[in-house]
């Protein structure tokens, strides 16, 4: 069984989505939302016309203005590179 793993590490996230071939992204008119900025995604190339990629600078920002972390799969159980991903509070003890 494969786990996932919460950081707030920003090269540890940058890596694990430049791995997988994706970009930073944020949810169109979500800015200015009153959690600090819009809402983050990552984008890995499928047709979303509801997503407009970020710097990652400004995705960092967000990031960390919001109080996130990156939950992520490093592998499938299968042992394929896994994509899943996930935004939580990084005051949560859940995958700690």
């Amino acid at each position: 069984m494969s786990t996932a793993q919460k950081t707030t590490d920003h090269e540890v996230i940058r890596r694990w989505v430049e791995e997988r071939k994706g970009r930073p992204s944020m949810v169109r008119d979500t800015e200015g939302n009153g959690r600090g900025g819009g809402v983050l995604r990552i984008d890995f190339g499928e047709q979303d016309d509801g997503l407009d990629p970020v710097e990652w600078d400004e995705f960092f920002r967000v990031f960390d203005d919001s109080g996130l972390a990156f939950l992520h799969q490093d592998k499938t159980a299968d042992g394929k590179p896994s994509r899943f991903n996930k935004f939580v509070s990084a005051d949560s003890t859940d995958d700690d």
